[in-house]
């Protein structure tokens, strides 16, 4: 396979395409996540707790039952430790 790559322009041409693929999406990777901190930036601005929305986008992204068993799970760690 490496043969390959090193003798065949084709080979060496679809692998430079894939990397100047993924070089784009990390530079619009790198856009997205600057746009994300301002917004962060400005709600924390705004008086609200950065931390406390991180933590609700979280758990947004589970779905209802995942996030019932990690709360019970916790609740139960937290008895455990004297802390509920």
């Amino acid at each position: 396979m490496v043969a390959d790559v090193a003798d065949s322009g084709v080979a060496a041409d679809e692998l430079r395409q894939f990397i100047e693929r993924i070089e784009r999406l990390e530079e619009e990777k790198a856009g997205i996540q600057s746009d994300i901190k301002d917004v962060f930036a400005e709600l924390k601005g705004r008086g609200f707790d950065a931390k406390a929305v991180r933590q609700i986008i979280k758990l947004r992204k589970q779905d209802h039952s995942e996030r019932q068993e990690q709360e019970a799970i916790l609740e139960l760690y937290m008895q455990a430790l004297g802390m509920a």
